[in-house]
């Protein structure tokens, strides 16, 4: 396939994609807007519905704070995980030593 033809591939799935029109929206916006922003790629990306420099900081920081609450929680789960099966074979321990003490007791009966 020739560089011409990948090209207007491209194009068409792009125009199919509904991405030119999308563009073209935003672009036609960022044109009438009276107040030109300072940051044109910070405009499209939030007309495109990206977050803003400021929004994507904090969600970073929010992902920070909740991977962190994550691995003390799992950290904490982990513990009494195995302080359960301690106390799982402690259990076991005293039913068998009971089973035991039953069995001794019957025969001396």
């Amino acid at each position: 396939m020739d560089k011409e033809a990948k090209k207007e591939t491209f194009r068409k799935y792009l125009e199919s994609s509904g991405v030119l029109d999308a563009l073209t929206k935003v672009l036609v916006s960022l044109y009438e807007e009276g107040n030109k922003p300072s940051s044109a790629v910070e405009f499209v990306k939030q007309k495109l519905g990206g977050p803003s420099v400021s929004e994507h900081e904090k969600l970073k920081a929010e992902k920070m704070d909740l991977q962190l609450k994550y691995e003390e929680l799992l950290a904490a789960h982990r513990e009494t995980c195995k302080e359960l099966e301690e106390l799982r074979k402690l259990k076991h321990e005293a039913d068998c030593k009971e089973m035991v003490d039953n069995d001794d007791t019957k025969d001396m009966k």
